[in-house]
């Protein structure tokens, strides 16, 4: 029966004898430092040096303070539960294998067709970010890239920079419209990144720890520098009268985005030397530092500058500018783009064990998703698929509107794996739990519920899109996932007559 197919769970115990097999197996490597530096990685970089802008001048004023802490809390509370489940399940799929093991085969596939979205979208975004930062540190140095080669077609211009001074008076003097033709650095940016994660997860991981070191430094000197200047007239009215708390919490909505990278640790359980302990001190650890760095950084910048004068452009890197210490709008923009960089390279190393777990159990094709390379062990072809449709989308296709959407899938899967837990508790009780969530069920109905509620404040155009786009995670499933599902395929040879 379809209904039942659809219900159907893995059991822990097919997880672990999975795990145990050896086939397509992914290299253990990495400790509890260097998946704190993953998550870090991910967090840290497009929340601090771009959304804090937005969110303070048009939502929520000095209150972002409490929008992060209200987005934190909600990360919070899923963190634990999905630190419990990636020690009892130490294979790749994160969220997705969570709720196989839970909730069945179809709200599984929703869940990883829902974390697709994240990262695919969310990675094209942070690339279209980069690519900002890239032009105007180069303009520091006086060097410029054509016009046209600096945004995707579909934003149009009505001047086109850099180009010679003919060309461009011809374009500025009939006062048409012009196009950009293609996103240059942000296409180049993001095959670097597939290369370097072709190459392995060592070499990844070493790269990213790298870049993590390097913008908490620039971080902390924000944080210490931009300290001399705050002006505490700033912070008053702490809740402006026109944003109030439907403010905060459309600043929490959004500012979740920066927060979307702490679950790629789990997606690594499988790589990690001892998962059991090292994945969730990797979550908890980076969630907790990264919760204090943006709150602070948060209360920074809303200190220096009056939230109605802050640029969102680049934010920090004008508050320092209007203070006339030009050599920390320096550093800032070299510290945002090893943000940025070290954020991209996570949410790319995370999306091919996504399809990989989702492949191994027939519901997406295994000889393009569940090949691992013979020699650097790393899941290469949709690696390699991958960088292909993000450099794409982030060099062709403007993608700002649809970081709510990013938002909207992660805060469903995140309450999708909160319940889990729950259910699990009650289902399983007496399977052994390395790592135990505390109060149970009073941190998973909290991630649940503040999950959901920020949930509601994304507005109706993107929960339109939400179902739209898993509609069509739907229909894939229905015409290719059902039929080659490794878990249905063991019941009809249990059962001859499941159709």
């Amino acid at each position: 029966m379809l209904f039942k197919q659809m219900f159907a769970t893995k059991s822990l115990e097919m997880l672990q004898e999975e795990m145990d097999s050896g086939q397509h197996r992914l290299r253990r490597i990495l400790g509890p430092v260097a998946l704190t530096s993953l998550g870090v990685g991910a967090i840290i970089g497009t929340g601090i040096f771009v959304l804090v802008g937005l969110t303070a001048k048009t939502m929520a004023g000095p209150s972002l303070m409490l929008s992060f802490i209200i987005s934190g809390l909600g990360c919070a509370f899923a963190a634990f539960c999905y630190a419990e489940f990636a020690a009892m399940t130490p294979v790749a799929g994160s969220a997705y294998t969570f709720a196989y093991a839970t909730l069945g085969e179809l709200l599984a596939w929703i869940i990883g067709w829902d974390l697709i979205l994240e990262y695919a979208v969310g990675s094209a975004t942070v690339a279209h970010g980069w690519s900002k930062y890239f032009l105007k540190l180069l303009e520091v140095f006086n060097l410029h890239i054509p016009g046209f080669l600096t945004n995707d077609p579909l934003t149009t211009k009505h001047i086109v920079t850099h180009l010679p001074a003919m060309i461009q008076g011809a374009y500025i003097g009939s006062g048409a419209p012009v196009s950009s033709w293609f996103n240059l650095p942000a296409f180049l940016i993001v095959w670097v990144i597939t290369i370097i994660l072709v190459k392995g997860i060592r070499e990844s991981a070493g790269f990213n720890s790298a870049m993590v070191i390097f913008k908490l430094v620039i971080v902390l000197i924000v944080i210490v520098a931009g300290s001399f200047f705050i002006d505490s007239r700033n912070w008053h009215p702490f809740m402006p009268p026109e944003f109030g708390w439907p403010g905060v919490m459309r600043g929490a909505a959004y500012v979740f985005f920066a927060y979307i990278g702490f679950d790629s640790i789990s997606t690594h359980a499988e790589e990690a030397i001892n998962p059991k302990r090292d994945v969730p001190i990797g979550i908890i650890a980076s969630l907790a530092i990264c919760t204090v760095l943006y709150i602070l950084v948060a209360g920074v910048l809303t200190g220096m500058v009056p939230y109605k004068m802050i640029d969102i452009e680049a934010p920090i890197a004008s508050a320092f500018s209007a203070q006339g210490w030009n050599s920390i709008v320096f550093i800032v923009s070299l510290g945002a783009i090893a943000g940025i960089t070290s954020v991209l390279l996570v949410m790319m190393l995370s999306q091919p064990r996504i399809f990989l777990a989702m492949s191994r159990d027939g519901l997406m094709p295994k000889h393009i998703f569940a090949a691992v390379h013979p020699v650097f062990k790393t899941p290469h072809r949709a690696t390699l698929l991958m960088g292909l449709v993000v450099s794409l989308g982030a060099s062709l296709i403007p993608l700002e509107d649809l970081a709510y959407l990013v938002n909207i899938g992660t805060l469903f899967a995140f309450a999708i794996v909160c319940a889990s837990v729950w259910i699990m508790r009650y289902v399983r009780p007496d399977y052994p739990r390395p790592f135990r969530c505390p109060l149970v069920p009073l941190i998973p109905f909290l991630g649940i519920a503040f999950n959901l509620g920020m949930m509601i404040y994304l507005g109706w155009m993107t929960w339109l899109r939400l179902f739209a786009w898993l509609s069509i995670g739907l229909v894939i499933y229905l015409v290719y996932g059902r039929y080659h599902s490794v878990l249905h395929k063991q019941g009809q040879k249990q059962d001859p007559s499941v159709s």
